[in-house]
């Protein structure tokens, strides 16, 4: 399903911090108003320390959940379920508008593979998605945990899915001017970090990624490999580096950028779906 352009934009051209997240038990999406007012209560008692808040009242903190019908890629999969923390500075006045301090969503794109394995009165959205404060990513996730005995783990992204990643997404066609495809590499065992970056034009390497694939819409691991390895091979034969030598931490497309922290940046709102289904199956793999 191709999710709306103007309901997902502002998930886009933002570093989001990957965590994959085991089943929530005894979630109801029915009660995601009563749930906001619980982590706001949560938020609350933590900053002072764990003195008791009553619920309901009005706090520096507003939490905000929703729920993202778009974001999904069968019905087997629950909605995105949203989660927005606002701020209002204490001498503003009452009517001005509450500023977005740190937004995470959960969400499951294609998840079949869990979603089937799993017993009743279990949620399952495995890929969360943060950005803002370690600090609020820290209590909302300990509040969840809390109360939907679920797992929060941080998600990184190997050097091969990051080359697979850059294979996928160099091959992709956009109507507008595509930026340059960039692989980052990390040299290792030396003194002082060394980074070495390579930059290809988004025509030349759609062009060799149409050269190496066999059958449009299927990707195989050979394929990527050699992709990569002719990759290599140019710029071994200018520079005299065996980037296979290094590590691949990073890669930047005119879809998506990633790096091997387990940190992406969504550019394309054509792409979107595709790019969630991936990263969640990296979730349940690491789940699973």
């Amino acid at each position: 399903e191709k999710a709306d352009p103007q309901k997902t934009a502002f998930l886009l051209r933002k570093a989001w911090t990957l965590y994959s997240v085991t089943p929530l038990y005894g979630f109801r999406r029915g009660r995601l108003r009563d749930y906001a007012r619980l982590l706001s209560a949560f938020i609350a008692a933590e900053k002072q320390k764990g003195l008791a808040v009553e619920v309901g009242v009005e706090l520096d903190i507003k939490v905000a959940l929703s729920s993202l019908a778009d974001i999904r890629g069968s019905e087997q999969d629950q909605a995105a379920l949203l989660v927005q923390l606002s701020s209002r500075s204490r001498g503003s006045p009452r009517n001005s508008e509450d500023k977005p301090v740190w937004w995470g969503w959960f969400c499951s794109v294609f998840g079949d593979e869990l979603s089937e394995s799993v017993p009743e009165h279990f949620t399952c959205l495995p890929l969360f998605l943060s950005h803002g404060a370690e600090s609020y990513t820290a209590l909302v996730g300990s509040w969840f945990q809390k109360t939907f005995d679920c797992c929060f783990r941080r998600l990184a992204i190997s050097p091969l899915n990051l080359s697979w990643m850059v294979a996928m997404w160099a091959g992709c066609k956009l109507d507008r001017a595509a930026s340059a495809v960039e692989l980052v590499f990390s040299v290792p065992r030396l003194a002082q970090p060394l980074d070495i970056s390579y930059a290809i034009h988004p025509e030349d390497a759609k062009a060799l990624w149409d050269t190496v694939q066999k059958t449009p819409g299927e990707i195989t691991q050979e394929e990527v490999d050699v992709f990569m390895d002719c990759l290599y091979a140019h710029f071994h034969r200018h520079f005299k580096i065996h980037l296979s030598a290094a590590k691949l931490v990073k890669i930047s497309t005119a879809i998506a950028s990633a790096h091997c922290d387990g940190i992406v940046k969504i550019l394309h709102s054509q792409y979107l779906p595709g790019v969630l289904m991936l990263l969640t199956e990296l979730a349940i793999s690491q789940i699973q």
